[in-house]
């Protein structure tokens, strides 16, 4: 059994990952405005002390403790290292991402520290964006400087610290009545103090504000944690920074809670190599840094900085030459998985990524590059610019720029049991992933865990619910629904027909279906379940409705013909660029009714509206 300290935005998150496995587990938050809607999970209100702690944790033999509270939360984090020894359970650490230490800001390493400062640079106005908890830890400060605020929640508990601390209720500003760039040009503070709090802590917004005013900042710094605090109870500590790390961590410290386990794409992989490969390089340049004092040899893992931000560690090796990475699929059936994904670093004339043995080439367009480039897809190019540049830019300067070259020794061979020969990708595999994180696929698992997403829709208590292919389509659309919940936008990733009973059953008024172009065209034809094993697009369907559309495609450059051939296109998006722009509404209208015809009956009793969404992110209504 798992039990997570939340409270906070990544609480809220852990839930979101742990709810996916339908397995019970406990929230502890310290309060009930802090609850969330669970459906697997069982929440716990209330602080515990830590005997507390042990008789909770006694009773419901838990085993796992995920610590998501807030990075000030000392107290809390000192606590469950004492709980975790005593209960012997390793503890999953799920931390923010912060951003680097920008030069100019003011950094201060606790309040004292900042109280000094303050007075050292003669800041009379100050907007403290603190939050109410620290009134009394600037006291000194702000019973001598009358012009300075505190913006706080608007709500009971707050005025009432706010009050027992004396602080002067005409200096309170609140988070729901103005945002930091409105109450600095209301207010003209010269310098806000805000915490080290992180990406999902409004931090970078904050900063910006003020630098957009020119006015100083001052920054309180997160208190350490182990390792960079003693660990005096030497516990198992596992560190995330996002949803895909929390579900490793789980999977590899408790793995029976989730029934299937997920894997990596290769483009993860690759990345991981070209990481491990400029290590490599770097060692052998004889260059010393930080890194290589904390690492006595070669590591046997790398961090790797995921398109959404956070960061995971991936097991590496290293041969003569090069590294590489073990692609490792889970639980998803995939044959490409045990396959050995190298990379060779080199010094370059200019940064260049290049496919090698067992690496496809791009034969035909329609794909992110033109045809004779490699197979390696753009979030993975961006994947291994973005971490050799983030992570490695400190050690690597003289060497930079790099070739990287991605190879598969046993890429062509696989390659034939895969769809890339049809698509027009020879000599290999791709090297893709958008998520940089494989979620595994098991029909009856997927269409279960689809299910429980629209359980969880449907207790947040929303009328609505938007379902889409994924995370990218999901992106597009929640601008038009900024105030749905959440648990409102539920992925049905190609099972739309069973995810549309579903919400029928649930008995949802209104339900947006969005959906791209490579399975809009499919779902237009009838095709409920748009997975590629069960069908493919069908183009003199497609010619159909270009037709019904009024759409006059496009000749090739150079060609006085009035219409090309679309039985050559391998991609269905590649209609976005042959169809007039005047005409693009009229086809999507005709593709939305014909996915209308077959997906309406299945919600006799509620309201669907359909988005088509291009590539760009325009939606077709």
């Amino acid at each position: 059994m798992i039990l997570v300290f939340g409270g906070t935005t990544e609480g809220r998150k852990a839930v979101e990952v742990l709810e996916e496995a339908g397995t019970t587990y406990y929230y502890s938050t310290r309060s009930d405005g802090q609850k969330i809607d669970l459906v697997h999970g069982i929440h716990l209100t209330g602080g515990m002390e830590v005997p507390e702690m042990i008789s909770c944790c006694r009773e419901h033999d838990i085993r796992l403790i995920v610590d998501a509270a807030h990075p000030f939360a000392e107290d809390l984090h000192r606590n469950l290292l004492f709980l975790a020894k005593h209960i012997q359970a390793p503890i999953i650490r799920y931390d923010r991402v912060y951003p680097p230490h920008d030069k100019d800001l003011i950094w201060c390493k606790d309040f004292d520290d900042a109280i000094r400062q303050l007075e050292e640079n003669h800041i009379e106005r100050l907007l403290a964006l603190t939050g109410v908890s620290t009134i009394w830890k600037l006291r000194p400060y702000w019973e001598k400087h009358q012009e300075s605020w505190f913006r706080i929640l608007n709500r009971k508990a707050s005025k009432y610290i706010a009050q027992m601390n004396h602080f002067p209720e005409e200096r309170l500003v609140y988070y729901e009545t103005d945002k930091t760039s409105d109450l600095i040009n209301d207010l003209h503070p010269q310098a806000i103090i805000t915490k080290e709090s992180g990406l999902s802590g409004g931090f970078t917004e904050k900063v910006e504000a003020a630098r957009r005013a020119g006015i100083k900042v001052f920054v309180v710094e997160r208190p350490d944690y182990p390792p960079h605090t003693p660990n005096p109870q030497n516990v198992h500590i596992e560190y995330v920074n996002g949803p895909y790390g929390l579900r490793r961590a789980v999977e590899k410290l408790l793995p029976e809670f989730f029934p299937l386990h997920s894997g990596l794409t290769t483009g993860t992989c690759a990345t991981a190599a070209a990481v491990a490969a400029t290590l490599q390089l770097i060692e052998k340049e004889k260059l010393h840094s930080s890194l290589f004092i904390l690492h006595s040899s070669l590591p046997n893992e790398v961090p790797v900085i995921l398109p959404n931000g956070e960061t995971i560690t991936v097991p590496v090796g290293f041969a003569d030459g090069y590294a590489y990475c073990i692609k490792e699929a889970g639980d998803d059936p995939d044959v490409t998985n045990g396959i050995e994904i190298r990379a060779k670093v080199e010094p370059s004339d200019t940064f260049e990524i290049l496919g090698g043995e067992g690496v496809g080439t791009f034969t035909l367009p329609g794909f992110d590059y033109p045809p004779g480039e490699a197979a390696i897809n753009k979030a993975p190019r961006e994947m291994i610019r973005h971490n050799l540049q983030t992570i490695l830019s400190p050690l690597t300067t003289h060497l930079s720029p790099l070739r990287v070259t991605i190879s598969v020794p046993q890429g062509a061979e696989i390659a034939r049991r895969t769809f890339n020969p049809r698509l027009g990708i020879e000599g290999g595999i791709s090297i893709i992933g958008v998520s940089g994180i494989v979620k595994p696929f098991s029909e009856e698992a997927f269409i279960d865990s689809i299910r429980k997403c629209m359980t969880v829709a449907k207790a947040s208590g929303s009328e609505r619910v938007v379902i889409n292919s994924g995370g990218k389509s999901e992106r597009f659309v929640k601008a038009l629904y900024p105030d749905l919940p959440q648990q409102a936008f539920v992925e049905y990733g190609n099972y739309i027909g069973e995810t549309l009973k579903m919400a029928n059953e649930l008995g949802f008024k209104y339900v947006t279906l969005g959906v791209m172009l490579g399975k809009a065209v499919k779902l237009a034809a009838g095709h409920l379940d748009t997975h590629s094993r069960k069908t493919t697009m069908d183009k003199a369907f497609i010619q159909q409705m270009l037709e019904e559309s009024g759409c006059d495609i496009l000749p090739p450059k150079g060609k006085s013909v009035a219409r090309i051939d679309i039985s050559r296109i391998t991609l269905a998006r590649e209609l976005w660029t042959m169809i007039p722009r005047e005409r693009l509404q009229a086809f999507a209208t005709t593709i939305i009714r014909h996915c209308n015809k077959y997906c309406s009956p299945l919600l006799p009793n509620g309201t669907l509206t359909i988005l088509l969404i291009d590539d760009e992110g325009h939606i077709f209504t």
